[in-house]
């Protein structure tokens, strides 16, 4: 997983998250990654239009965004 987020630094490539928060609230996330850190990851969120930091810890996962075609 950390492989999959260091390889997207610098590139425009979307990836999205699992996350949890510090109250245990699950979320989706679609990000690009912008800097990782030893404990944490920068990047802007397109789920809530802000830049935001995500602990490291609390991912438990993250892969490649794939666009959804409708029905």
């Amino acid at each position: 997983m950390i492989g999959i987020i260091n390889r997207a630094v610098g590139t425009e490539q979307r990836l999205e998250l699992i996350y949890i928060n510090n109250d245990s609230q699950l979320s989706q996330r679609i990000i690009k990654v912008l800097a990782v850190t030893d404990k944490a990851v920068k990047a802007y969120c397109y789920t809530k239009r802000q830049f935001r930091t995500f602990k490291l810890e609390n991912i438990l996962s993250a892969g490649p965004f794939h666009k959804r075609m409708g029905a």
